[in-house]
């Protein structure tokens, strides 16, 4: 076969998903009204946040780095995505760099996903259990430095993880998934992975433990102790938000890892990865907005002024 002879090669051949000439333009035009979806839902409550000065609040200026999150991570993802299905499988070809490319833009993704949730998480530790110096601590600088912490941290791990498969050389030229990944990459390498495999599998643990840990123990183990009843149920209330966005996250993710323990059912794996950008970034929109007042308050307003003018 031509994946075991093909060596170095810089094109790249996209299995992507396997579609029917009658399944093609509904599978083509679920994609396409979900990415619409979340592009509308993100840009739409990012415009809402910065419009709105009342919403000019930490908790929703960090909220913004999860919106961005999503709109790159589905940006690259989806459009390509699209193009393939389109075409017929000896057409979808990749570069490599560009391979390279969206492996570390996804990856990225998912990473973010979990900084952004633990500097959200640490602004409402402050909030709930540090009221009185709310203002003191949450300054614009403190905001800059948890952004870019959260960001750089994701850029470096993200960039030795690619790193380490950029260096390996490849016997292989299919690409076994709707797009390029980091697992997809080392895969068409035929020397030993096992370095790969260790720092992927600690990067893992180690980001998905912090991520817990940073909501569960500041927010369940630490408010929740708290005499204060009013602050208690505070407490509950941002906590279930946080932890129903890293539920969906986690879910869909995991979904996905125990799809791959199956090859005979591969198609479903490569559906679930896909859905892994496009359900969190759907739903994130959704679980923020119903959770504010201040957001339901912003667009009760609109709705009013606009069902005025009609």
């Amino acid at each position: 076969m031509e994946e075991n002879l093909t060596y170095n090669s810089y094109m790249l051949k996209m299995e992507g998903l396997k579609v029917t000439e009658r399944s093609m333009y509904p599978v083509f035009f679920t994609f396409l009204i979900s990415y619409v979806f979340v592009m509308v839902m993100n840009v739409g409550i990012s415009i809402i946040i910065i419009i709105d000065k009342n919403l000019h609040q930490p908790m929703y200026l960090l909220f913004c780095n999860l919106t961005v999150s999503d709109i790159i991570g589905s940006t690259h993802m989806v459009p390509r995505l699209l193009a393939d299905i389109l075409r017929p499988p000896p057409e979808r070809l990749i570069s490599y760099y560009q391979c390279m490319v969206q492996a570390y833009i996804m990856q990225l993704f998912g990473t973010t996903t979990h900084t952004v949730l633990m500097i959200m998480a640490f602004d409402r530790y402050v909030a709930i259990c540090n009221p009185l110096r709310y203002s003191a601590i949450m300054t614009n600088k403190m905001l800059v430095k948890l952004t870019v912490s959260a960001w750089g941290v994701a850029f470096v791990l993200v960039g030795i993880l690619i790193g380490l498969t950029a260096r390996l050389s490849r016997c292989r030229t299919l690409i076994k998934g709707p797009f390029c990944d980091n697992a997809s990459l080392f895969k068409l390498s035929c020397e030993s992975v096992l370095i790969n495999n260790v720092y992927g599998l600690t990067f893992t643990v180690v980001l998905t433990t912090a991520s817990i840990g940073s909501m569960v123990a500041t927010h369940l183990m630490v408010c929740l102790t708290s005499k204060n009843k009013s602050l208690s149920s505070k407490a509950l209330k941002t906590c279930s938000t946080h932890l129903l966005v890293f539920l969906v996250m986690i879910l869909s993710g995991s979904i996905i890892i125990i799809m791959h323990r199956f090859p005979e059912h591969k198609d479903y794996a490569k559906l679930f990865g896909i859905l892994f950008v496009i359900v969190p970034g759907s739903l994130n929109p959704i679980i923020y907005g119903v959770q504010s007042k201040e957001i339901r308050q912003f667009l009760a307003v609109k709705f009013h002024l606009l069902s005025r003018k009609l």
